[in-house]
């Protein structure tokens, strides 16, 4: 049994003796959101940058390539992760995580300077290397915040997932103000990636600090991973440590992992439909954004610009439709229900290729709209309702396993996505 010593992770009602749980939610909604901003900013700038990386490599495909450089590294790691969830330490694999995106940040910034924005195969295969890397960091973040955040309340999992979210609408605006700024400019589009990759290490760079110290102290996850440990979870230890709550075992009484904690393939079966959910709106999403948008929606009105719009109304529709199910009325919690809405997106694949073939600008801008509302809206609702009724440790090993098929229909789609341009003169 695990027992604690702390002065502020548990706070005791002085008039009935309940425990009730302590002030800061706020804060830790607005670290998890800043963490998940995290999470995905540095990729999300690697996307939004496309047009930088075509007019470098126009003859490689960079936004199908990176793409697909990305996921299985991204899919094998936590794989990996999984299976050994509930021997690794949290914190030091979240830590790992987030040092990692800052340094390949760091080097894709540094990898362009060096070369001066000049093209060729050696960068090009630079730039995939370094690709590779935040397809692991992913791994290690991803997997680990939300695990770790199962543990502690619906909100903290949806603040996360909504700067997950975040990161790509607020790389698309971005991307848009410096188009504007340096568009008559020599290099223009250099500069603004330049810019882009700066504000994404520094990102990284502050999230490292907020996740190892200051969300570490807040005392309500104080008490979450409190409550975690009481129940069987061994996870978290490193964080309690690092909170200054001393843990001791003893073999008395408590909770006994090994007989009544779930399997993962328990777990799995358990939350099939849930699996499936999230690898069936990835694989959807992912084999038309963002390789269908840059290379395959023809030429129109906007000129230049029209991949651009299209990106940034898919990660703008994404990031709002992550904050409507906390409107309690308008979450989808039945699972039939989920199961049948996640189906009929199937539909939205013949609408891509039909309305690219004969629709003009207006119908491609909602559609991919429709895209990045059905994905941030089912998302939240799928992860968030799963993980009800179980234990700590079963919450940890249950969203390392739900993200797992989520990266495994990322990867299903980046690889559909290829089949957009089977045939096309220019393959």
């Amino acid at each position: 049994m695990v027992s604690f010593v702390s002065e502020s992770a548990m706070i005791t009602n002085g008039d009935s003796g309940a425990q009730r749980i302590p002030e800061g939610k706020l804060k830790a909604m607005a670290v998890c959101f800043f963490l998940g901003l995290g999470s995905l900013v540095s990729w999300n700038s690697m996307l939004t940058i496309g047009d930088y990386y075509y007019e470098l490599f126009p003859k490689y495909h960079p936004s199908r390539v990176l793409t697909l450089v990305y996921q299985p590294f991204a899919l094998l790691t936590l794989a990996i992760l999984s299976y050994y969830e509930s021997k690794i330490n949290t914190r030091m694999r979240n830590i790992a995580g987030f040092v990692l995106f800052f340094a390949s940040t760091l080097l894709v910034l540094v990898l362009d300077l060096a070369t001066s924005g000049k093209g060729g195969l050696g960068t090009y295969i630079g730039i995939c290397l370094l690709s590779a890397c935040f397809g692991i960091a992913d791994a290690f973040v991803e997997g680990g915040m939300v695990g770790d955040l199962y543990f502690m309340s619906p909100e903290f999992i949806q603040s996360y997932l909504a700067g997950l979210a975040a990161s790509g609408a607020l790389t698309s605006l971005l991307r848009m103000l410096t188009k504007v700024a340096f568009e008559k400019s020599s290099h223009g589009l250099r500069k603004g990636a330049l810019l882009f990759l700066a504000i994404s290490t520094f990102v990284e760079f502050l999230c490292i600090f907020l996740y190892a110290i200051y969300f570490t102290k807040l005392p309500i996850v104080k008490y979450y991973r409190s409550k975690a440990a009481s129940e069987g979870s061994k996870t978290v230890s490193a964080d309690l440590a690092a909170a200054g709550i001393q843990t001791t075992t003893n073999d008395q009484g408590g909770y006994d992992s090994k007989q009544e904690r779930l399997g993962n393939k328990q777990l799995f079966l358990q939350n099939i439909d849930y699996a499936i959910d999230l690898f069936l709106i990835y694989a959807i999403t992912l084999s038309i954004f963002p390789g269908f948008l840059y290379e395959n929606t023809g030429v129109h009105q906007l000129g230049a610009w029209y991949a651009t719009v299209l990106i940034a109304m898919y990660n703008v529709m994404d990031f709002i439709a992550r904050y409507i199910p906390l409107v309690k009325w308008m979450k989808l919690e039945s699972r039939k229900a989920l199961v049948i809405a996640v189906l009929s997106r199937l539909l939205l694949i013949p609408a891509f290729y039909f309305t690219a073939k004969y629709g003009d600008q207006g119908w491609m801008i909602f559609l991919t709209s429709f895209l990045g509302l059905t994905n941030g809206y089912l998302t939240v609702c799928v992860l968030t309702v799963a993980p009800k009724g179980y234990k700590g440790p079963e919450q940890n090993a249950l969203g390392n396993l739900l993200v797992m098929c989520l990266l495994g229909g990322i990867f299903a789609g980046v690889c559909l996505d290829w089949l957009w341009i089977i045939g096309h003169e220019s393959f």
